[in-house]
């Protein structure tokens, strides 16, 4: 019965979402050069019509048992170029000033999230395994992947270029990993544990890295190439992680202050005003710093966390921002991906230089990960699959590529529309990839080894399967 509800419902239901992105669609396409409508008008206009494309797209690629975020990138891929067919409906969005502020926000909001479901003790506490796991996952995509992008990219290039692409490769997706985990009914395992801790903690280094390689294109661009040295490089180094040191104690003793005020407020929003806004302002001292915006997003969501975990101790479930801040990220972060896609230009994909190097690239990426599996002691965990376990790019590689494409050394982006374009089938192709190997991999040694699942990934499984994307 209810299964005949669901069909009657669904034909409906798919009518409604086509009408509504055509409508949405005709309604951006008459508005753009219309001189009496306002910016606010054409931003909501952008918006709706965007929002309704990603689901759409987030919404076929679930059905077909892929992350929704491979849709809501293929979707703004095709509505891109849709000039190369003739309608340039959606030309206008790629430079939409306003549409890029509602990406970033929503970059800045995913990252807010993944250090909401990170736990700072737990962090420090993922075992050898885990961390030599990361630490390798890090040095070993970006070695190789500088190589790589030094032999095989299409056009002459900086060595920072190379570099940026070797950081993007060192990028990790945890909520794409625990989803393929759950999926496959291995969460449990603890080849599991050894992958999520490894992948949160290479999302920690990864920020680092990226904080650490924007020091050097700014002071690229600022002129500074002539003069550098080992003290240019610690300073650098010295400033991303001075900046996440400073944020975690200040953070430490003003959120507990903030958390008192909020127990004595009556307002029920309150809490999640304040969380956003904290991550808002620290997101901006980051820039104001010269780091990613992205790195101040995730420490402030880190140690939101912290304090809530330790102001609440066995409480503290009752008082997450988790579940307050999703529906707001909701509404930005598949915008993001979406704009990702818009830039995407696919007549750069018919050059068959960009097509290899793309596919060195996705090498790359999977052979660099298998590498990490060797930090790995003991020898009854499947180290296949630990590799395996670390191959997914996703949203983070996103980000990377993301912003590699908007950091500029003399006007001139760091990532060509070539080098991005082979950067996004990397993303996919290892997204893509990462379900059947992971699955062979574990059929490959039958059982795996259970083990009690680790308290820092009791809560943030579910939370990834639902939250993030």
């Amino acid at each position: 019965m209810a299964l005949a509800v669901e069909q009657r419902t669904s034909r409906p239901g798919r009518y409604l979402a086509m009408g509504a992105a055509v409508a949405g669609v005709w309604a951006v396409a008459g508005a753009q050069d219309t001189a009496e409508v306002g910016e606010a008008t054409h931003f909501l206009l952008a918006f709706a019509a965007v929002l309704v494309a990603a689901k759409i797209g987030g919404e076929f690629f679930e059905r077909i048992k892929q992350p929704a975020v491979l849709g809501e990138l293929v979707i703004g891929i095709l509505l891109g170029n849709l000039g190369l067919a003739g309608v340039d409906v959606f030309e206008a969005l790629k430079e939409a000033p306003f549409l890029a502020v509602a990406a970033e926000i929503g970059a800045i909001l995913l990252l807010f999230q993944v250090g909401l479901e990170s736990n700072l003790d737990k962090l420090v506490a993922v075992g050898p395994s885990a961390l030599a796991v990361a630490v390798l996952g890090v040095l070993a995509p970006i070695g190789l992947g500088y190589a790589a992008s030094s032999v095989f990219m299409p056009e002459d290039a900086a060595w920072y270029v190379h570099l940026f692409v070797g950081a993007t490769l060192a990028a990790t997706s945890v909520g794409i990993t625990a989803r393929v985990l759950h999926d496959i009914g291995q969460m449990e395992s603890r080849e599991s544990r050894i992958i999520m801790g490894a992948a949160i903690v290479d999302d920690v280094l990864g920020l680092i890295i990226l904080a650490f390689v924007l020091g050097l294109v700014g002071s690229e661009d600022a002129g500074a190439a002539a003069e550098f040295g080992l003290l240019t490089l610690a300073v650098i180094l010295a400033k991303a992680i001075g900046f996440l040191l400073a944020t975690f104690l200040v953070s430490r003793t003003l959120l507990d202050r903030v958390i008192t005020l909020v127990l004595h407020a009556k307002s029920q929003s309150l809490p999640v005003v304040l969380g956003v806004a904290y991550c808002f302002l620290i997101s901006a001292l980051a820039e104001l710093v010269g780091l990613a915006s992205i790195v101040g997003a995730f420490a402030a969501g880190l140690m939101v966390e912290d304090s809530i975990e330790r102001h609440f101790g066995r409480h503290s479930h009752r008082y997450k921002l988790d579940d307050s801040v999703t529906p707001i990220a909701a509404l930005f972060v598949p915008v993001f991906f979406v704009d990702i896609g818009l830039q995407v230009d696919l007549p750069s994909l018919a050059f068959a230089e960009v097509l290899v190097f793309g596919g060195v690239l996705t090498l790359v990426a999977i052979v660099s990960k298998q590498i990490c599996s060797l930090g790995v002691t003991d020898r009854s965990i499947n180290r296949w699959a630990v590799g395996l376990g670390m191959v997914p790019r996703g949203e983070v590689g996103l980000i990377f590529a993301g912003v590699g494409t908007s950091a500029t050394v003399a006007g001139a982006a760091v990532f060509s529309p070539q080098t991005f374009s082979a950067i996004i089938v990397t993303v996919m192709a290892t997204t893509l990839a990462t379900p059947p190997l992971l699955k062979a991999a574990f059929a490959r040694r039958g059982s795996s080894h259970k083990g009690n699942q680790s308290a820092l990934f009791n809560a943030g499984s579910n939370k990834d399967d639902k939250g993030r994307r």
